[in-house]
């Protein structure tokens, strides 16, 4: 891709404060903010935690909205799909996916230069990205572990064959030589993979200005408990939130408040105000880099789609090869047997080893024990996944595997098994249930186990 020519960042902080994009209460009750940053966010360098990021501009409190986008400066399908060429031409090539059309969009959009209205978002995309589409053969190789080797083995593949798909469309559309190229579509699709954000409406999600220069941070285990609703409330930015509205402002605030504490992430559209809505993850100082969590990622995951590494990631896992015979003699998935970063073994790895060094003439009469547990152990650990779902499409993927038990789970709290469909979000009664369904698989597994 070529270098843009260079643009202050004052400049595009200009024109996304012209589009509504604030981090000012008091501007998010005004249609002409004069401000887009400054008042609970400040663009800052953090060299040793991802480089261009967001900090606080004074001390933020958990749970606190401190950034808002309306859905107009929201880049996405339907906003791109107004030019009536590009919608033309794309509605004669039905069998690509929406995410493939969605990386033509914003590669003819870019070829729009000075002329595109989201030239000054554009401009600040990263030029480059690392992620696993992007290596080359003693790149891949230098992973040196086959799990990682065929990952990125797989990521360039389909890379290369979802370019080659919609290259016709492409050239229809007559996008300039640099833009029908392979390394533009994996820059185009990986800006897609790394920066779009969920939105209800369109399951490729939404390019968002200025909430895509939060950096991340790995969902770990912050307390989930309302800390201090009261002090949140008093606080000098939320009093000065009061309008003369019929609502309660106290009232007002703690469902707010309370809503922001069952989400899956740090962030939201939200429906009442037409914006995307970030919110404080924890309690920040001023200063301090305010970070997002994307969601629930191993670090091999994270090169996969974002092109960066955790110097201390605690979702990590490592897999190390086994002799064939250790997964001949049990049904547990390969992907679930691993070893956590703190460099315990997994349930299932440590329920394999124990099942392979029993003796052969043994595990005939001890099997039907041992697949009992593996099979609650297994159910177990998809309870946990669901808990730590990152996002409400990470969430749908993970209720579409379902099988036998969680099927009946799915029915029992009136969750629907379909692929595709509204957003997914666990409301606090099934979050309880889920709870309870947890401690009674547990208590039975710790009977089995007996």
């Amino acid at each position: 891709m070529e270098e843009a020519e260079p643009e202050t960042l004052e400049g595009f902080l200009a024109w996304a404060a012209e589009l509504g994009i604030s981090d000012s209460l008091h501007n998010f009750q005004s249609q002409k903010p004069r401000i887009c940053l400054g008042n609970s966010l400040v663009v800052s360098f953090f060299p040793d935690a991802g480089g261009r990021g967001l900090g606080a501009a004074r001390d933020l409190r958990k749970g606190e909205l401190i950034l808002r986008v309306p859905k107009s400066a929201l880049l996405t399908r339907d906003s791109l799909l107004k030019d009536g060429i590009l919608s033309s031409a794309a509605n004669g090539h039905r069998c690509l996916s929406p995410t493939q059309i969605m990386t033509v969009c914003l590669l003819y959009e870019m070829g729009k230069g000075k002329n595109s209205f989201w030239y000054p978002y554009l401009k600040h995309l990263p030029r480059s990205y690392e992620i696993l589409a992007t290596f080359s053969e003693f790149e891949k190789q230098a992973l040196q572990v086959d799990d990682a080797v065929w990952t990125t083995e797989k990521a360039i593949s389909k890379a290369e064959t979802e370019w080659k798909q919609a290259t016709l469309l492409m050239q229809e559309l007559k996008l300039k030589p640099r833009l029908l190229s392979l390394r533009a579509w994996i820059w185009a699709s990986a800006t897609i993979s790394s920066r779009t954000l969920h939105i209800p409406w369109d399951e490729v999600g939404c390019l968002c200005p200025v909430g895509d220069l939060f950096n991340y941070a790995a969902p770990g285990g912050e307390s989930k408990d309302i800390e201090n609703v009261e002090n949140l409330m008093h606080s000098s930015s939320l009093q000065d939130d009061s309008l003369s509205s019929g609502h309660s402002t106290d009232s007002l605030l703690v469902e707010r408040y309370d809503a922001q504490l069952q989400r899956l992430t740090d962030g939201g559209y939200d429906d009442d105000i037409g914006a995307y809505c970030f919110y404080a993850r924890n309690n920040y100082k001023k200063g301090e880099q305010v970070l997002l969590s994307y969601g629930t990622y191993t670090n091999l995951e994270l090169l996969e789609h974002y092109g960066f590494l955790l110097n201390k990631n605690p979702n990590d896992k490592v897999f190390i090869p086994l002799e064939p015979s250790m997964y001949s003699c049990n049904s547990w998935p390969k992907e679930s047997m691993y070893i956590h970063q703190d460099g315990q073994p997994s349930f299932a790895l440590l329920s394999a080893l124990r099942l392979w060094t029993t003796p052969q003439s043994q595990r005939r009469s001890i099997g039907h024990l041992a697949y009992s547990v593996e099979g609650d152990s297994l159910l177990l650990f998809t309870i946990d996944e669901i808990q730590n779902a990152g996002n409400p499409m990470e969430l749908r993927k993970l209720l579409c595997q379902l099988e036998s038990e969680a099927c009946a789970f799915l029915e029992a709290n009136s969750l629907q098994k379909e692929e595709n469909g509204g957003e997914l979000v666990l409301s606090r009664k099934t979050k309880r249930s889920i709870e309870r369904w947890k401690l009674a698989v547990e208590w039975r597994l710790r009977r089995e186990g007996d």
